[in-house]
């Protein structure tokens, strides 16, 4: 289990495994709410999760092969794509600082 602090957070990775869909609006929700943050919001395939990546939020059904493909970052999995409370515990550590595992 990797950790970071939320001010220490400048790249934020969705990724999937069919990349259409639910996590392309949740990245899309996150690049609005994290606008201000000047924290880059991107949407990937879970197995190209890119090197600079800081946290990489994925359904938990995929987060055992993100964290092969990403072994070194924080991934934050999900349950649902619109409304997670992961999401949200995310959000607020970018906009609020504070320590962010997974």
């Amino acid at each position: 289990m990797s950790t970071i602090n939320g001010t220490d957070i400048k790249k934020v990775v969705v990724a999937c495994d069919a990349g259409m869909g639910s996590s392309v609006m949740l990245a899309s929700q996150l690049r609005r709410q994290l606008a201000k943050n000047a924290v880059t919001v991107e949407h990937t395939p879970i197995n190209s999760i890119p090197a600079d990546a800081d946290v990489v939020i994925c359904h938990q059904g995929l987060a055992a092969r993100a964290r092969v493909s990403a072994p070194d970052k924080v991934i934050v999995p999900i349950q649902v794509f619109i409304g997670d409370p992961a999401v949200t515990r995310v959000v607020n550590a970018v906009q609020r600082g504070g320590e962010l595992s997974g």
